[in-house]
């Protein structure tokens, strides 16, 4: 529209009757509505092949629930780009990239909802949903020296009404003896001086189950760097694969050695996971993983995470495995 005629529009906005101003408030957010939806359909794209079959001879037919469908004479199914994907049968796509707008700020899911326009229990659907795929997007090879250290967050049962194997108590609570125990859920952490993260939610801390995290993760020229002295799990996960193991001692001072070994990144790494996780007053041991991944996903891309970002890196187009070190 030229400008002149627009501004005729704005002129005629006093003149309008309150059914017109409804109607025009509806047709603009009809409008907007599509803009959006358009844009999250051009985001998701055209699938390459078949999902169910992965036959590479697909051809368009027809639109469902927006999107482009496809048929597959050999499977006898039809897909779209969503299919088998976390987003899969999510409704309202034109609210999905205003929903990821505060992502990155970790918004509660109360205000999300209240400001999408959903309720609660969608927001945390909708939240979960998208963080599915960003949870298993983690570092598959680290080189160099690789630091190693757990850290440990309480067990939490938050969200679940009944079968509790303790009393219930306030969210976020503290563990009720000191020191390491099964109230504890322990997470390692690998980084290398690149700044690739990869972390597991260990069933218990033993070598084992280190040894099983390590083995595919860490290059054959890797040195490993861990704290306790050359004693404890990430130790005796070291020497059973045969890795080259470098061990500071924090409780005796020993923080850095030669000049190079230390897990300062790995710590620091901690502090931060620790602070961001603070504002959820608890985070379900079920969704750990999902909140891990969030906070991978904020340490690699940064600034850069908008909510564009997020939608294709939600539905596995992120092309991005450069970056995470996969």
């Amino acid at each position: 529209m030229k400008k002149s005629s627009f501004d005729r529009c704005l002129r005629a906005v006093p003149t309008i009757t309150s059914a017109q101003r409804h109607d025009l408030k509806v047709a603009i957010e009809r409008r907007d509505k599509k803009d959006l939806f358009d844009e999250v359909a051009s985001l998701v794209g055209t699938p390459t092949a078949c999902p169910h079959c992965h036959h590479a001879k697909i051809r368009p037919w027809g639109q469902a629930a927006g999107l482009p469908r496809f048929p597959y004479r050999g499977c006898h199914r039809t897909f779209n780009a969503l299919t088998n994907t976390p987003l899969s049968g999510l409704h309202h796509k034109d609210r999905w990239l205003f929903f990821l707008e505060k992502f990155r700020e970790g918004e509660s899911v109360r205000k999300a909802g209240w400001r999408c326009g959903i309720n609660t229990k969608a927001a945390f659907l909708w939240r979960h949903r998208f963080l599915a795929l960003p949870a298993c997007l983690k570092a598959r090879q680290e080189s160099g020296i690789v630091e190693a250290d757990e850290t440990w967050f309480l067990r939490s049962y938050k969200g679940q009404r009944g079968g509790l194997p303790r009393r219930a108590r306030k969210r976020g609570g503290r563990a009720q003896k000191r020191g390491l125990s099964r109230e504890q859920v322990p997470v390692l952490v690998i980084r290398d001086r690149s700044g690739a993260t990869a972390d597991a939610i260990l069933p218990k801390n033993d070598h084992r189950e280190i040894e099983a995290v390590l083995k595919p993760l860490l290059a054959r020229d890797a040195v490993l760097c861990s704290d306790g002295g050359g004693k404890g799990p990430i130790a005796l996960a070291a020497r059973e694969m045969g890795v080259a193991h470098r061990a500071v001692n924090l409780s005796k001072g020993i923080r850095v050695l030669a000049g190079v070994y230390h897990i300062q990144n790995a710590n620091a790494y901690h502090s931060r996971l620790k602070e961001w996780m603070r504002r959820f007053h608890g985070v379900a041991t079920k969704y750990l993983d999902h909140s891990l991944g969030w906070r991978r996903m904020i340490e690699t891309f940064g600034e850069r995470l908008n909510s564009t970002l997020w939608l294709t890196l939600s539905f596995g187009r992120h092309g991005l495995q450069h970056e995470l070190g996969t």
